[in-house]
């Protein structure tokens, strides 16, 4: 028996239940025993259907006769058909449908059986189409309320309606396009069976398959849209279930939410509003009947480009009506006389906030206790900035790719399309005639190409020439853009050499200063990753947020799902700690090795169980003040700091950070161990912006989020509530003014100098781990935070390092510059650095002094610089210039020229020259006067009552050998 005719004759085993008797329709026969009980079967069923042909007007005996006399005739085009024995389907009609004994039979029905069998195993559930849910787009808003993305499954852009929101015109459009009989068959419409075959034999171009409606569903949500016999047995039987599980009325309505009507629009409702920019209830007559009539194929009757086509089935579909006696002639008239008038096709070609929009799906599962966004239609309304997120990513993105071609990393590994079979199809034969389109083929291709890195923001270029110029005989490398221009490509050698024509490469569009011109310069994908974020200081809200180069080439968000060392962008959390504790910016502190014992105590220490941190030079600058230290990211200092500078063990101020840390929700859990301090600890992107926004809020700590609210057809299912502000109590707004300010030097004058012109403006840390392995920099306005990250991914454990010197100012700086003038530009305009709060000013006062010494200064004298100092509860300023180094050390160390003060000097660094810097081996040379590893902090000063008499004092350098002397020092 020959394997087509063993999947007919199933067929016919399927159908002959389904219509019979669709309530015991059974999936499992045995091979050997049920051979009978399948042959009655196959009888009733032909009886049934040969009953049909007459009801149709079609002589099943004529037609049979007819096939015998020339199969070929029959079977010619239909490739299903080729290869079928005609004398043993003719054999079978005579034996099943004319019960004529026919020896030997040409069909064993054991195999018939065991195919069947293996076919419907397993059939889905029609009980769960009961109350479904279908699965839907939901829209995504911007701040501003904008529509800005879409989030939806492949193949369910839609948003479903109930079916009394649907028009009776346009639901009985599509019954009578689709399914005539729908609601007088139980899922299987035999005459539309017959229909759909007699068609196919007389016009086999575009077949017919004779579904109905109740099919369609089961097909669409249930069995699946194979090409096979096995489906079409399955789509049958679960069809003749549905109608026992749901109302016509529920089958309908599933329908016509769940059916595809072309422009990236699955269901009526988005149909209706992707073709006519309305609603499915307000649809008319005609706007039904054209819809209804894509369902049968939306591409072959798409009425933008076959408008000829589907005015033609649109006026099949209202013919189709009136002979249902649902239109009356005048009414068909009417709708027939053109198409209707629709709005223009938005293609959904979203280029930025793929990382953005994971983020909201995310949160909206945990915050809205949603399943999925794509359960439903939503509607999200979001933090972001759609301007800013476009900047944001282009400046990430060209970022990283100047760091590889700074350090020579660059790499070409091919177009990301090539289009010169475009460009041919486009010059075919009528290029050269006058009908010709004055665009060139290039141009209209490039226009047309979809991309892959379609969320890059680079320009996309076309190579329309390469070779050498026949007059000067120089290399020429040429490319033009969709606007028609045609441009000098700048690459590197290898890339020209592996670049062909027609490649369609991005280029980075360079004005070229003093000549006018406009030059191309070549860009490719980096191997290097980053992430930045953009926070509202006040509110918390993510205005913008890049989790790597390009979504398609990693959908891992490196902003909240990764975590990375900080680097010295951790310092400040200790700085913080010590001025909450008292210290002031001026304190001097010993930039000078030290070894701290281990943490968990030096009983059975070993040696390597000490810490002995360096700077990331390797050098050491002497006595500095905290502010130096912070400004040029001293690690020496940092580690200091923890011995008597916020608490007198370096067991305690450990531990101390580290309660700050995870009070600034940095961590969930903090290990204390001593390099943690200087960054060790991995931490996320996103919380890293939070604490330092909060230092520009005087210790508010924001929470950041990006969801305001979601909705689901008018009700809220999910609204943020605004919560009071949370306060990092440990430190109070005075200690984090103080370290504003020293954050704000940091541009000026240390590791960010070269965001020195931002500095009134901008405050922030560079950070770089061990072995350049992280560069960051964090930085924040008065209104917004931003956080760039730069490196490499840790695949497989391992690190990769960004390349000696490769630092945070370096590399992560210049994007953080093009970053912030993206946000004055598109969010709040640029400002100066706000004052302190009144909060803050009570105890605060601002006192010049030498910047590099931390000495008080009058007024006019040397170069001051107006530093904040902390004012204790009864309004006094306390002194800590000497807390961690004493006075006679300063100056005994102290190098000042010949005959003078030490207070004024000039030279190009002050600081790296300056009166405390030290030459080589000068710890060595004077070991007597050297500050010990661990020094205990010295005792404050014992204060006065506010009512006591207290004259100013004025800082004096006392030489410790002065004969007249009195013994104070002050």
């Amino acid at each position: 028996m020959s394997a087509i005719l063993v999947k007919i004759f199933a067929t016919a085993l399927t159908l002959s239940q389904v219509l019979v008797d669709p309530d015991t329709v059974r999936t499992n026969f045995d091979p050997a025993r049920d051979r009978e009980a399948v042959a009655q079967i196959l009888k009733e069923g032909c009886t049934h259907m040969r009953r049909a042909f007459d009801i149709e007007d079609i002589n099943l005996d004529d037609l049979i006769a007819t096939a015998m006399d020339d199969p070929q005739a029959i079977a010619g085009d239909l490739k299903v058909l080729q290869g079928l024995s005609f004398n043993d389907l003719h054999a079978s009609y005579r034996q099943f449908c004319k019960d004529e004994k026919v020896e030997p039979s040409p069909v064993d029905l054991g195999e018939v059986i065991s195919y069947y069998n293996a076919a419907v195993a397993g059939l889905p559930d029609a009980r769960q189409l009961k109350g479904l849910k279908l699965p839907g787009v939901s829209v995504i808003l911007d701040a501003n309320g904008k529509r800005f993305a879409e989030v939806f499954e492949p193949d369910h852009r839609r948003m479903s309606v109930p079916l009394s929101d649907i028009p009776r015109t346009v639901q009985q459009a599509f019954v009578s396009a689709e399914d005539k009989r729908f609601y007088q068959h139980r899922g299987i419409d035999e005459r539309g069976v017959i229909r759909a075959f007699v068609g196919n034999l007389a016009n086999p171009g575009r077949p017919a398959g004779g579904s109905t409606i109740t099919q369609q569903v089961a097909k669409n949500l249930l069995v699946g849209d194979d090409v096979t016999y096995d489906r079409k047995m399955r789509e049958m039987i679960v069809a003749s279930r549905i109608e026992r599980v749901l109302t016509k009325a529920e089958i309908l309505e599933i329908y016509l939410n769940s059916i595809y009507l072309g422009r990236s629009s699955w269901g009526i409702e988005m149909a209706a509003l992707s073709y006519f920019g309305k609603s499915a209830k307000a649809l008319s007559v005609a706007e039904g009947a054209l819809l209804a009539g894509l369902a049968k194929g939306p591409n072959y009757y798409n009425p933008d480009t076959q408008p000829e086509r589907a005015q033609d089935r649109m006026a099949y579909v209202l013919s189709r009506m009136q002979e249902d006696a649902f239109l009356k002639p005048d009414e068909m008239q009417r709708a027939v006389a053109s198409l209707p008038e629709r709005v223009p096709y938005e293609r959904l070609r979203r280029t930025t906030g793929f990382y953005f929009v994971d983020h909201v799906s995310r949160d909206a599962r945990t915050l809205a206790d949603l399943e999925s966004l794509t359960t439903g239609a939503y509607t999200v309304r979001t933090t972001i900035n759609p301007a800013l997120q476009e900047a944001t990513e282009s400046a990430l993105q060209e970022g990283l790719a100047r760091y590889e071609l700074s350090v020579g990393r660059q790499r070409y590994q091919g177009a990301e399309a090539n289009i010169a079979d475009a460009v041919k199809a486009l010059q075919g034969p009528k290029a050269d005639s006058k009908d010709a389109p004055a665009v060139p083929a290039w141009r209209r291709a490039l226009e047309a190409v979809r991309l892959p890195l379609y969320d890059v923001h680079w320009t996309a270029a076309v190579v329309i020439e390469k070779g050498k110029d026949r007059k000067t005989g120089a290399n020429v490398l040429r490319v033009g853009l969709s606007d028609g221009r045609v441009l000098p490509l700048n690459a590197w050698d290898t890339a020209r050499r592996d670049l062909k024509l027609y490649d369609v490469v991005r280029v980075q569009l360079v004005e070229q200063k003093g000549k006018g011109a406009v030059r191309a310069d070549l860009r490719t994908p980096p191997a290097v990753q980053g992430g930045a974020v953009v926070l509202e200081n006040a509110t918390g809200r993510i205005l913008a947020m890049v989790g790597g180069f390009s979504y398609p080439l990693s959908q891992l968000n490196r902003a909240t799902q990764a975590h990375r060392q900080p680097g010295s962008a951790f310092k400040p959390l200790t700085y913080l700690a010590a001025l909450s504790k008292g210290l002031q910016p001026n304190t001097l502190i010993w930039d000078a090795p030290v070894t701290l014992p281990p943490v968990a105590g030096e009983a059975n220490a070993r040696p390597g169980d000490y810490w002995s941190p360096k700077n990331f030079d390797g050098g050491r600058s002497g006595i500095v003040t905290l502010r130096r230290a912070l400004e040029n990211s001293k690690n020496l200092v940092t580690a200091r700091l923890l011995d008597g500078g916020i608490e007198p063990s370096p067991e305690k101020s450990l531990k101390r950070v580290c309660e700050l840390a995870l009070e600034a929700q940095l961590y969930l859990e903090c290990t204390p161990y001593y390099p943690f301090v200087l960054g060790a600890q991995p931490v996320r992107i996103l919380d890293l912006a939070a604490f330092y926004a909060a230092v520009a809020n005087e210790g508010v700590l924001p929470v950041p989020h990006a969801i305001e609210s979601v909705e689901e057809n008018g009700r809220i299912v999910y609204k943020r509530k605004v919560a009071s502000p949370v306060r990092l109590g440990s430190a109070d707004a005075a200690a984090f003014y103080q370290l504003k300010s020293m954050l704000q030097g940091v541009l000026e004058r240390g590791t960010a100098h070269s965001l020195k012109a931002l500095a009134p403006y901008v405050a922030g840390k560079t950070g770089t781990s061990d072995d350049e392995n992280d560069a960051w920099f964090v930085g924040f306005t008065n209104d917004v935070t931003v956080a760039v990250w730069v490196g490499h991914d840790n695949a497989e454990g391992r690190r990769r390092t960004l390349g000696r010197g490769q630092t945070g100012g370096k590399v992560a700086a210049p994007i953080f510059q093009s970053i912030i003038q993206a946000a004055w530009e598109h969010h709040l305009p640029k400002a100066p650095l706000s004052p302190p709060s009144p909060q803050a000013a009570r105890h605060l006062i601002a006192m010049p002094i030498d910047l590099n010494t931390g000495d008080r200064l009058t007024e006019g004298q040397g170069r001051a610089f107006m530093e904040y100092f902390r004012l204790n509860w009864f309004g006094r300023l306390t002194e800590t210039q000497f807390r961690l180094v004493s006075q006679s050390e300063v100056y005994a160390f102290r190098n000042p020229e010949p005959w003078s003060d030490g207070e004024e000097r000039n030279g190009p660094d002050y600081y790296e020259d300056g009166p405390y810097a030290q030459g080589p081996g000068w710890l060595d040379n004077l070991r007597q006067n050297a500050p010990s590893a661990r020094r205990p902090a010295e005792p404050e000063r014992s204060f006065r009552w506010w009512w006591e008499e207290d004259p100013p004092r004025r800082p004096r350098r006392v030489d410790p050998d002065y004969f007249w002397r009195n013994g104070q020092v002050y």
